[in-house]
């Protein structure tokens, strides 16, 4: 066995601490090193639901999602303490998901493109664990979660920085939260085209400038830049802006991120198109970032590398199946004759591990070293067969995860599921090393197959 500080470690907290043991293949946690992967937390006991202390007599949607929020943190809390982090100081990113039916058809018709959650609902919850300017958040609204009658899911990452000299930086006109410096990291929050009077330009094109105009604010507040950034992650309302925003996001990156794109997004502001996220290095990072390519997998739907590299972390671009011509991959849909033979979305999963891990490979490690995947499928009804598929890469501890119903559109048309990924690379192991060579263990419950339900 390589001993190796950053080797994963699965965390599984106890029954008796309170939090709900998962029924799905996956880890509730992951540590690498400084850094921690929480998989996605609802309000669910996963055996009967939503628990009835958590369903207001009144039927009040906002309390409902009130309770559910403070169920998830509390939960939360104890998973992020149970692998010796500290939730409030340590967390550098939380994905708010909440559950809403706007915006619907007639929303897009009229250009009103919010989720309609309750956020001050949720935010009475949430001041009680975090403070106001830190994480960054990255908030959307989404069609369904795994488990019935659940309003939110959320997923954090935690870095313990290395030393006590943590900043936030913040947007000067305050109309969004801004960035958090550790190290020689910068974690920039979902950033939007709102200004400080609460307007945005009306075309997807002045929006996108503005979006990265001000994230270049915040990354050179923070010693950073645009060639810094390693993984973005790009919110848009409607998938057909997906080649406008590729054409500006070539202007602006020569030397491109991971990049990770979520079509068909409820925004928190109504007249929002798009928003986006960045993780990036400061200039004079002793760390490197490093493209990963390889002709082994299909060649990226736009302006963006297969993967970027830095130290032990590697971060994937956007994964679906399709091919290098940009098009759904040859077999991955049912015949329209034959409209009730195949299983699309375990082919679907497994295709896309196969580039997955020919990606992974180039970068010195395997799909078995990912560490954290967020999962989005266009219906949850695919998530079945989907998860069968995944799972089957994994014999020992899963990857933290979590799953999002989206609204029923992908970027390609055809595509039922989506994935963002991250994973640990091992350069220096050998190739017929096995997963329990590489150091990966459990704490807290022993499980072997993992379990889950995000």
């Amino acid at each position: 066995m390589i001993k190796d500080k950053n080797k994963p470690v699965a965390i599984w907290p106890g029954l008796k601490e309170g939090v709900p043991k998962p029924v799905m293949p996956y880890s509730p946690a992951v540590k690498v090193g400084d850094w921690l992967f929480i998989a996605g937390q609802l309000a669910s006991d996963f055996k009967t639901g939503v628990p009835s202390d958590l369903i207001p007599k009144n039927g009040d949607p906002s309390h409902a999602l009130q309770l559910q929020s403070e169920f998830v943190l509390r939960n939360m809390k104890q998973t992020v303490h149970s692998a010796g982090f500290n939730m409030k100081k340590d967390t550098v990113r939380i994905w708010e998901w909440f559950v809403s039916d706007r915006p619907d058809q007639d929303d897009y018709m009229n250009k009103q493109y919010t989720h309609q959650a309750d956020l001050d609902a949720y935010q009475k919850s949430y001041i009680k664990y975090f403070e106001s300017k830190n994480p960054i958040r990255s908030t959307a609204g989404i069609k369904e979660l795994m488990w019935v009658n659940t309003k939110v899911e959320l997923e954090v990452m935690c870095y313990m920085s290395s030393s006590d000299e943590d900043k936030i930086f913040l947007y000067s006109d305050h109309s969004d939260s801004g960035a958090i410096k550790k190290d020689e990291w910068v974690f920039v929050s979902n950033q939007t085209p709102i200004d400080e009077k609460g307007d945005a330009p009306i075309s997807f094109e002045e929006q996108l400038e503005r979006v990265i105009e001000k994230t270049t604010s915040l990354l050179e507040q923070a010693g950073s830049s645009l060639d810094g950034a390693v993984k973005a992650e790009v919110f848009i309302s409607d998938p057909a802006d997906f080649e406008l925003m590729d054409a500006i996001w070539k202007k602006h990156f020569p030397n491109p991120p991971a990049r990770f794109v979520l079509p068909r997004s409820g925004m928190n502001h109504p007249s929002t198109k798009v928003e986006v996220s960045m993780i990036a290095l400061t200039d004079d990072a002793q760390s490197k970032r490093t493209v990963i390519e390889t002709n082994q997998a299909p060649k990226p739907l736009g302006h963006e590398p297969q993967a970027i590299k830095v130290d032990h972390l590697l971060f994937f671009s956007t994964q679906m199946a399709f091919d290098s011509s940009g098009q759904m991959a040859e077999g991955m849909l049912r015949n329209s004759a034959a409209p009730w033979y195949g299983r699309p979305a375990q082919l679907q999963m497994r295709y896309m591990m196969k580039n997955i891990n020919a990606i992974a490979e180039a970068a010195g490690t395997s799909v078995e070293n990912i560490v954290r995947r967020a999962c989005f499928h266009n219906d949850l009804q695919w998530f079945a067969e989907s998860i069968e598929e995944w799972a089957s890469y994994f014999p020992s501890d899963k990857p933290a995860s979590t799953t999002i119903g989206l609204n029923d559109s992908m970027i390609l048309e055809g595509a039922n599921t989506l994935l963002d990924l991250i994973a640990v690379s091992y350069t220096h192991l050998r190739a017929h090393e096995t997963r329990e060579d590489r150091g990966w263990r459990g704490v807290g419950e022993k499980k072997k197959g993992g379990g889950g339900g995000g």
